[in-house]
């Protein structure tokens, strides 16, 4: 019974996930996840109290997993410049599929109960990133001039960017945006391997 009660459960998370990355969050119901998971609300009620608690549950649960992933890159025997490759990859794979819809359900939108949490995991983030870049200054391989605390406070303005509705227009979808921001970051404007753009 527990294989069949944990199924049921990956079923609920992996249907949610889908539709919330299509459709958004707010307009996906617990009516509509059961019918695509194949399950009935008895069953999603036996492991979440509504819909925020699944909510909160995913992004838990894909935050914990990216930070994994993350410290995987950043604990691997490789030089600093592969790590940041592999980070972009990381990132880049995390936004595939996501719609406007929920991006800004999830950026824009969220309420009180959601910012709290996002703002959470994004702080034990940027602390986990602060730390890394500190290290990689340290090993030469970040500008000794740059100070450790502005490529923090820049990763934080970027987060309030992203919400700019002006900014969006300009992007055929949030992946672009937020690729970026993330490469604009790394890289800056000028040609990465220091010559001329053709």
């Amino acid at each position: 019974m527990k294989n069949i009660d944990n199924q049921k459960f990956q079923q609920i998370i992996t249907t949610a996930k889908d539709l919330f990355w299509k459709f958004g969050i707010k307009r996906v119901t617990i009516e509509e996840i059961c019918l695509e998971a194949s399950v009935s609300k008895m069953t999603f009620y036996k492991h979440f109290k509504n819909k925020m608690e699944l909510i909160k549950y995913l992004i838990n649960h894909i935050t914990d997993k990216t930070m994994m992933q993350y410290r995987e890159i950043m604990n691997s025997d490789i030089p600093f410049t592969e790590k940041v490759i592999k980070t972009l990859d990381l990132k880049m794979e995390q936004t595939t599929d996501m719609s406007n819809e929920f991006f800004n359900d999830y950026v824009r939108y969220a309420d009180s109960e959601m910012i709290d949490l996002l703002q959470q995991k994004r702080n034990e983030m940027m602390d986990s990133i602060l730390n890394d870049y500190i290290e990689a200054q340290k090993m030469g391989d970040i500008r000794k001039d740059i100070k450790p605390e502005f490529i923090l406070y820049f990763l934080n303005q970027s987060v309030e960017m992203i919400k700019d509705e002006q900014l969006e227009k300009m992007y055929d979808n949030p992946q672009d945006m937020i690729m970026e921001f993330t490469n604009f970051f790394f890289y800056g404007v000028l040609p990465r391997d220091g010559k001329k753009a053709k």
